[in-house]
């Protein structure tokens, strides 16, 4: 089962080699390591490594397989976490340069000590922008990442560093944040899978200040992956006040569901977004591939229109207030443009703040009632194919800022519901194209079976980069 090399390997599939006796956790994740030692400084999609931390735990892994009691559902998978994830020993520095990293860091968010706890190998932390603020990733801290796929372009963001490591066998896991499509974005950049969990699903500490936008994220090559990272992710950690209860059954099985004649609303352009006739028409071959599969699908529009108002200022209220705990005497070290933000958000009255989370929250009620009549929603994951790295917008278009090329991804953030994006196919230019699939709120299960239905009779796990194909 084992094939070569071993990083390029699913998580599922590394587990089954483990316990095979096929293959033992030091042989993937040197395998891991070295495909970062090889590529990282083309992609840059690490900006943490810590080699020996994670060959000690491979082989104290790989001695927990031998005795045959492996610690969890996780035990010797080679795994990376965005740099926004506190993480006991390493630095959170969130790319940027405001924040030490010469202080204690004594803490593990509770998405690392989930993993820790199953086994996973930390291979190291994956790039953001600064305060994962934006849909590209590049930042004064860390520089530019780049896209697996076409090195000039952007990963898209703000889980970049994630989404490029998956796509570049640098471990077959990642967890990114999402407040307005930081996972679903680069997952389609990139050709990987990326699912935005029912809000609270995943339990957060500290809580952000994107609030209710606010979400953490699996990212991974495979449907079965996404479902296996969620059972460990899911499970409850007392730091969150706001968390949902954990998951009466398991996501490994759920993801499995039968879904064929339920009914699919597609929407191609949620009745208001320009699209990329080219993804348009990728996206459209994808949905009739479903339909021909056995799931329903109906076109229609949600009925809403572009909530952008009320997410500029749910998004860049929380903005300002993370950026006020920066000494001011640093304020020139911030991204230019974040700094922007940081002035536009302070303009807002508390009145303002709640008056867009009431039109959030009557967005989350509209979609609700929505979805009595349709299972899931399907659209797009993008209106645009990847751009040139070092731009916050699509050079030479006339986008304001980085929610206004992404406006599929952030009302779904605003309404809390789940949210997962999946390949479907390339452009003529060799780009990743990306399927959203939205359900309502609680059937993360669901959106992920629907996902795997996809996978099932369009495989794309076995597609790789041109790098790792020596092209």
């Amino acid at each position: 089962m084992a094939a070569e090399p071993p990083n390029l390997l699913t998580a599922g599939e590394m587990i089954a080699a483990y316990s095979a006796g096929e293959l033992s956790p030091v042989e993937t994740t040197r395998a891991s390591l070295d495909s970062i030692s090889e590529h990282n400084g083309t992609f840059n999609a690490y900006c943490l490594i810590d080699e020996d931390s994670a060959m000690k735990n491979a082989e104290e892994s790989a001695e927990r397989w031998h005795q045959g009691n492996p610690l969890g559902l996780l035990d010797g998978v080679p795994t990376s976490i965005k740099d926004m994830f506190l993480t006991e020993g390493w630095p959170t520095l969130r790319g940027s340069r405001c924040i030490s990293p010469d202080q204690p860091w004594e803490v593990d968010s509770p998405i690392t000590a989930r993993l820790r706890e199953h086994g996973a190998v930390l291979l190291g932390k994956t790039t953001t922008p600064e305060l994962g603020w934006k849909g590209v990733t590049d930042s004064p801290l860390t520089g530019i990442t780049r896209n697996p796929w076409r090195p000039d372009l952007t990963p898209g963001g703000s889980s970049g560093g994630s989404s490029a490591a998956v796509a570049l066998g640098m471990g077959p896991l990642s967890v990114g944040t999402d407040g307005g499509g930081s996972v679903r974005i680069p997952a389609s950049f990139c050709g990987i899978a990326g699912f935005k969990p029912t809000h609270g699903r995943i339990p957060l500490y500290p809580a952000s200040p994107f609030g209710q936008l606010a979400h953490a994220g699996p990212m991974a090559r495979s449907t079965d992956d996404i479902a296996l990272l969620m059972d460990v992710l899911a499970l409850p950690d007392p730091r969150d006040p706001g968390a949902l209860p954990p998951p009466i059954a398991s996501y490994r099985e759920a993801v499995r569901r039968d879904v064929r004649g339920l009914i699919a609303a597609f929407s191609p352009t949620l009745g208001y977004v320009d699209v990329d006739p080219e993804i348009a028409a990728i996206v459209r071959d994808a949905v009739d591939s479903l339909d021909d599969a056995g799931l329903h699908i109906e076109q229609t529009d949600p009925g809403f229109q572009d909530p952008a108002e009320p997410f500029d200022v749910l998004w860049s209220a929380g903005a300002a207030k993370w950026l006020d705990t920066f000494p001011p005497e640093l304020a020139s070290e911030v991204d230019p443009e974040l700094r922007r933000v940081w002035e536009h958000g302070k303009t807002f009255s508390a009145s303002d703040y709640l008056e867009a989370n009431g039109q959030r929250a009557a967005l989350g009620i509209e979609m609700g009632l929505f979805h009595n009549n349709y299972d899931v929603l399907i659209t797009p994951t993008m209106p645009i194919q990847p751009f040139e790295v070092g731009y916050d917008v699509p050079p030479g278009a006339e986008y304001r800022d980085w929610p206004s090329w992404t406006r599929f991804s952030y009302p779904f953030n605003m309404t809390q519901q789940p949210a997962a994006s999946v390949p479907v196919g390339f452009t003529k230019s060799g780009c990743p194209v990306g399927l959203q699939v939205v359900g309502p709120r609680h059937s993360d299960d669901l959106v992920l079976a629907v996902c795997r239905l996809l996978e099932s009779i369009r495989p794309w796990t076995d597609t790789l980069p041109p790098v790792l194909r020596g092209e």
